[in-house]
């Protein structure tokens, strides 16, 4: 980091710790005088009226003890731009043992570290962890996503990965939410077997449907293909509108959602006919996602995670919809 971003960094950081403590004095003290304690500022709203009373003490003391910690935090680990520290804490392995001209990721390097009283690096304890873990996930990419999905320890684990790395989009839950899929139902884009689970999670996937399916249709074309599209799926529809969809529909939507709009799983192409929506049912979502098109990508786990990692988390998302 050059030293002007360096300094940028420390002055900023330090200008918001001490914002926080002069805001918090401040309020902590009557600034209308005129007003005694405990009287009405005269607001009022919704029947909750503004009385002139201080912060509570325990809430105060509470921002106090935080601001403390934060300064302590900063003194003794990297957080003030190029500052190491007093702790010499770093998340990676580069600075261990390099004024000795010790190779980095040597085992003399962390010895050396080891000596001098310097704490171990993150990335060592990641690694020191994951040849703790190793053998486990090693004997679990041995089964079958299948059997495994039967296990109830694997599963366990497979649910702590999947909350650390997956919940994020998919929900603690994994029922995912508008644009995210729902993992615990049948209906999947890319296909629901555990070999197609995995490799969607190892290599990730990128959906694309361009606005309007990139066919020559008009505007006024589009109330009909929704109601048509929700003729397909069963749901309440014009039908004089859904007969002027159809013939929108053959335009050429067939060609990625087939002539039977069962979808494509090589293309990612949704069912059109379960009733099940990714980016929401309603006439307005509908029209949305064909005027204007939607685009989806999942990030490929491969190389963050690993395959044995991949494998548990595959058995575990596999254990949702295949009770």
């Amino acid at each position: 980091m050059s030293s002007f971003w360096s300094m940028w960094i420390s002055i900023l950081t330090i200008l918001v710790i001490v914002g926080c403590f002069v805001l918090l004095r401040i309020c902590s003290k009557n600034t209308t005088p005129e007003i005694k304690e405990g009287e009405s500022m005269g607001h009022s709203f919704d029947g909750i009226e503004e009385l002139n009373n201080p912060l509570p003490k325990w809430w105060s003391y509470m921002f106090y003890i935080t601001i403390v910690f934060g300064v302590v935090y900063l003194i003794a680990y990297p957080g003030l731009g190029n500052y190491k520290g007093l702790l010499g804490w770093s998340s990676s392995n580069q600075s261990i043992g390099t004024d000795q001209g010790i190779k980095a990721d040597s085992k003399a390097a962390i010895e050396a570290a080891a000596t001098e009283g310097r704490w171990v690096q993150y990335d060592q304890e990641v690694k020191a962890e994951n040849e703790k873990s190793g053998p486990i996930f090693q004997e679990y990419a041995k089964t079958p996503i299948e059997e495994l999905a039967k296990n109830p320890e694997a599963v366990k684990v497979g649910g702590r990965l999947f909350l650390q790395n997956c919940a994020q989009c998919h929900g603690s839950d994994a029922r995912g939410g508008e644009g995210f899929p729902n993992l615990t139902d049948t209906d999947w884009l890319y296909g629901g077997s555990a070999d197609e689970i995995k490799a969607s999670i190892m290599n990730g996937r990128r959906g694309m449907m361009p606005p309007k399916g990139g066919l020559p249709v008009d505007d006024s074309e589009i109330p009909g293909l929704v109601a048509y599209l929700h003729k397909l799926g069963g749901a309440e529809h014009d039908a004089a509108l859904a007969a002027q969809g159809q013939g929108s529909f053959m335009k050429g939507c067939f060609a990625c959602h087939g002539m039977d709009a069962k979808g494509n799983k090589l293309m990612g192409a949704p069912n059109l006919t379960d009733n099940v929506w990714l980016y929401g049912s309603s006439d307005g979502k509908i029209a949305e996602s064909i005027k204007n098109g939607r685009a989806g990508v999942m990030p490929a786990w491969k190389d963050m995670l690993g395959e044995e990692k991949v494998h548990v988390i595959a058995a575990y998302v596999y254990s949702l919809s295949n009770k």
